[in-house]
């Protein structure tokens, strides 16, 4: 038999912002993007992030699979200066619309995701 939860729900994700693409004074790399992720202000709160997974999740006009929703997968690589924000690869570059009206959501265990 099976107990009932006692407590609080626990939620296995963070919520970020996608604040662009990695960039220098001329160029973009859009093959790696910048997220703020929610509560994390510190190059050492990052450290814990490094190699966790991404989830960019849209909503799609057209059903695919039995369903609206499409994810993008991705990798936090590193930190990227001193506030808490982080580089991370998706499996496919983020598009452009995604850093206008975008949150992610990472998870703290090995499948986060990320949503809209």
């Amino acid at each position: 038999m099976v107990k009932g939860r006692q407590g609080e729900r626990v939620r296995l994700y963070v919520r970020g912002t996608i604040l662009g693409y990695k960039r220098s004074k001329s160029n973009q790399y859009p093959n790696t993007s910048l997220i703020q992720i929610e509560g994390v202000n510190t190059k050492e709160e990052v450290a814990w992030y490094a190699g966790k997974r991404m989830a960019y999740i849209y909503k799609a006009k057209v059903k695919k699979n039995g369903s609206h929703y499409r994810c993008i997968w991705g990798k936090v690589t590193r930190p990227h200066g001193n506030s808490g924000v982080v580089r991370a690869k998706f499996k496919s570059n983020l598009p452009p619309k995604s850093m206008v009206r975008m949150e992610i959501e990472s998870e703290s265990s090995c499948t986060p995701a990320i949503y809209e």
